[in-house]
């Protein structure tokens, strides 16, 4: 008995082609999109530096204390800058200025010479210069925004 075979009916060269092109748009679209969502798509932009913002200083004129001391008469001459970031701090340091510098002179004076002898002791005096004038005057105001307190000059005598 002959073998006969049959084949399967074929799609139409038509509709094979336009199967083959759903799928290869299928999976460029998939393969896009994870690609776009794992981070090598979209452009991103260069993360931009921030802008330095450039400090605002105050210079107090020197001060010289008296300083506890048993022995003998000893001083303390100091100079400092505040600084500060913004020129709002700025105006409200210099409206309260002679305030400041009289919490200055009470902070500083009768203080013992031997706890401003090393580094770290001019750090800690220097936290405390700033936790100091940084106090409103009139309970309720903002603080006046002292960043921080450099000494320009420091001689214990």
């Amino acid at each position: 008995m002959p073998v006969t075979t049959e084949a399967a009916p074929q799609p139409k060269p038509r509709k094979r082609k336009l199967l083959i092109a759903i799928a290869a748009g299928t999976t460029l679209a998939l393969a896009g999109g994870l690609f776009y969502v794992v981070g090598g798509g979209g452009v991103q932009a260069a993360p931009s530096a921030p802008k330095p913002v450039k400090p605002i200083f105050i210079t107090l004129e020197p001060l010289t204390v008296n300083l506890h001391s048993e022995s003998r008469g000893r001083f303390l001459h100091v100079g400092v800058s505040l600084r500060m970031p913004d020129e709002k701090s700025q105006a409200r340091v210099n409206e309260a200025l002679p305030e400041l510098r009289s919490r200055l002179l009470l902070l500083l004076s009768d203080r013992d010479p031997a706890v401003l002898a090393t580094p770290a002791d001019k750090l800690r005096l220097a936290e405390q210069i700033r936790d100091e004038l940084n106090r409103p005057i009139v309970p309720g105001l903002p603080p006046h925004g002292i960043t921080a307190v450099s000494f320009n000059a420091f001689v214990v005598q």
